[in-house]
């Protein structure tokens, strides 16, 4: 597996693994209607390449196929981590998260911060995060409840 910098020619791929991911978490975490509402079927290609052209991602990629991303913003916030249903488990987004990392240092970003979902709260407090709130918010009438959490990095500029 590689991690690269997102190119336009990827962004209906990425689109595609963004729905894929979150349609496969456990029905026991989020209802149907709730993964309808944050990833809606069909995506919205037009909407994600202008998104994901603002963003620059990074990617990870295994035999030239998107295995998953990570978007980091010139703030510290990391809008959107996730990871093909088919690659879960085996070090992506640990991966991708590891990179992230290197470019808050290279930037001299204080704080890295994220509205982690159920599914990715564990990931982020495995990784020195901690919860600053919970969030309720609404898409197309639908709650959704995910959790503000950052990580503040040391005076030198390291992670903590």
């Amino acid at each position: 597996m590689k991690i690269e910098l997102y190119t336009p020619d990827r962004a209906i791929e990425i689109a595609d693994l963004f729905h894929r991911s979150v349609h496969a978490i456990d029905l026991s975490v989020y209802t149907p209607e709730q993964k309808e509402a944050w990833a809606p079927t069909p995506p919205d290609y037009e909407y994600w390449a202008q998104r994901l052209s603002q963003k620059r991602p990074l990617l990870a990629i295994k035999d030239n196929r998107v295995v998953g991303f990570i978007e980091l913003d010139l703030d510290g916030h990391i809008d959107c981590m996730y990871t093909h249903p088919e690659f879960q488990g085996k070090g992506v987004a640990s991966a991708l998260y590891e990179h992230l990392q290197e470019q808050a240092k290279a930037r001299k970003i204080d704080r890295l911060y994220v509205e982690a979902s159920f599914v990715a709260k564990p990931f982020f407090e495995n990784r020195g995060f901690s919860v600053v709130k919970q969030n309720e918010m609404q898409r197309k009438g639908v709650a959704l409840i995910n959790f503000t959490m950052e990580k503040h990095l040391n005076p030198n500029n390291q992670i903590q």
